[in-house]
């Protein structure tokens, strides 16, 4: 019997498996098609962007490792998205910065980036069946020191004013080209490494520069407002610190980015969606995996990303949260790295939407902890893997480990050679 055949036969089972427990795998599949994964472009090239090949990343932002094969253009970087996303099942967007902006080898300032800078991406993205995001980029610029929007010195903070208020101009245009709303992503790095006496000030200061760059109301993109606990660099004090964002959001309606790589690691990012869902519009997710003091790991299916799926699924809430994955390793394959974050997000909602969430809600609503436990239990050794199996077949991508061979002919072919 050959793989397919195999596969089919899982599925069949699976199928038969869940039935049992009250869950339809078909109309669970129907759902996972639904779900678009925003792939973050900077995964390809470590963060570098297209203005300068040879700047440093500052702003608290740090690539480890220097893998071979890392994209230096913007050709290079489009070929590895198309090759990565032909691994993950699925139909996805691709999220850009500004700094990746087809500049032609000129020199364009962050203050003077317009949708013309953007339009070979929209025609790109049109011709390849991808919809795009954006984000403002703050960081690795002359002007960025430790503060941006919340800079005392006018001149400085205008300037990153005026590149925001640019960037949104830009997703308004891409939203319009696409038919699909554009997530303009907002994170700045603003802080301090030691204790400031002047956190109000800062504060006011950032959220006076948010009022001026969110005065145009746009109809074909959704802004959306990141938090940090700290970054490197800024190990004392975020000016936009969590609380911050989600009382900006709350109060002026606008979605609050929930980056999982931004918190305490004891802290539930789940816990956080059903809070934040009731106050703002939406939710912007950065799906990624912290390690100590690092924020952007490779996504693996572990507890806390199967928690945040879950939690999502059990609120309903798959068309009020917009996911998006934020992460990069220079330590191994780029490719590789991104197949592995999104497979495992796919399979974490995967298993979110396979829950026996009737019958558990049942159990509760009676107070039978008992069982609603040992049911939650037991349905994690449910043949979830069988109907991911099939999910891959049916979007021909490749099935269980088969990905690893041909990224690594990639590899042989292609980016070993840059």
């Amino acid at each position: 019997m050959n793989k397919e055949s195999l596969v089919e036969k899982a599925y069949q089972i699976a199928i038969e498996r869940y039935a049992a427990v009250g869950v339809d795998v078909e109309k669970a599949l129907q759902a996972l098609q639904k779900i678009s994964l925003s792939l973050h472009c900077w995964q390809t090239d470590d963060v570098t962007g297209f203005e300068d090949p040879n700047a440093q990343l500052s702003g608290g932002i740090q690539t480890t490792g220097n893998y071979p094969g890392k994209a230096r253009n913007i050709d290079e970087v489009r070929a590895d998205l198309i090759e990565a996303a032909s691994f993950i099942p699925g139909n996805h967007r691709i999220n850009l910065h500004a700094s990746y902006g087809d500049f032609g080898n000129k020199k364009v300032d962050r203050n003077e980036v317009e949708p013309a800078h953007f339009e070979s991406w929209m025609q790109w993205a049109a011709e390849n069946g991808f919809k795009l995001d954006f984000n403002s980029t703050s960081f690795s610029h002359p002007k960025s020191g430790s503060l941006t929007l919340a800079n005392p010195d006018k001149d400085i903070r205008g300037f990153w004013i005026e590149h925001t208020v640019r960037c949104r101009a830009i997703a308004e245009e891409m939203g319009k080209r696409q038919g699909s709303p554009c997530i303009m992503n907002l994170w700045v790095h603003d802080g301090s490494k030691d204790i400031t006496v002047n956190r109000l000030y800062y504060r006011q200061l950032l959220k006076e520069s948010l009022d001026t760059i969110f005065a145009t109301e746009y109809k074909n993109m959704k802004d959306c407002i990141e938090a940090k606990l700290f970054g490197i660099g800024a190990e004392s004090y975020t000016v936009g610190s969590y609380d911050f964002y989600l009382g900006y959001g709350a109060k002026n309606n606008k979605i609050v980015t929930l980056d999982t790589g931004h918190f305490h690691l004891t802290e539930s990012i789940a816990d956080k969606i059903s809070a934040v869902l009731l106050f703002t519009p939406e939710i912007m997710l950065h799906v990624s995996r912290p390690i100590r003091w690092d924020s952007d790991h490779v996504t693996i299916m572990n507890d806390d990303t199967l928690d945040l799926a879950k939690e999502i699924i059990r609120c309903d809430a798959l068309d009020r949260v917009n996911i998006g994955l934020d992460y990069f390793d220079a330590s191994i394959n780029r490719i590789g790295a991104y197949v592995i974050g999104s497979r495992a997000t796919q399979k974490c909602f995967l298993q979110a939407l396979l829950e026996p969430l009737s019958a558990l809600r049942e159990y509760e609503k009676n107070g039978q902890f008992f069982e609603r436990l040992a049911l939650l239990e037991e349905s994690k050794g449910l043949p979830w893997n069988a109907v991911w199996d099939y999910f891959c077949l049916k979007n021909n991508v490749p099935v269980g480990e088969e990905f690893i061979t041909e990224i690594q002919k990639y590899e042989k072919e292609v980016t070993s050679k840059r």
